[in-house]
């Protein structure tokens, strides 16, 4: 696995994954299609929140189980957290090829 770095877009929010990154999702629910999330899921175990956790504030929606954070700033959400589970946004990673990653589409619209 390789360490890798990820922020919002002001840098406020800082972070660092352990993950070997082959694959991300989309998804076409009403939230993740409207952000442009591209995503993939990490044990809680591999991410760590480096700064800014003051800079984030939390929006719940649907069943209220996913912690959607996000800048409070710059407005990025750079991840997201629900229970043991990591969601990155590969987007905010820094120096990943996105290009290169096999892209799984989800139909959460109607899950």
């Amino acid at each position: 696995m390789k360490t890798y770095q990820g922020s919002c877009h002001c840098g406020a929010v800082t972070y660092e994954v352990e993950a070997d990154f082959t694959e991300g999702m989309t998804c076409n629910c009403s939230h993740c299609k409207r952000k442009g999330m591209l995503l993939t899921f990490v044990p809680k175990t591999q991410f760590t929140l480096k700064s800014g956790e003051d800079a984030l504030t939390t929006y719940h929606f649907n069943k209220k189980q996913i912690d959607h954070v996000f800048c409070k700033t710059c407005g990025v959400q750079s991840f997201a957290q629900s229970g043991d589970m990591v969601a990155i946004n590969l987007n905010c990673i820094h120096d990943l090829d996105t290009d290169a990653l096999e892209i799984k589409k989800v139909d959460g619209k109607n899950f």
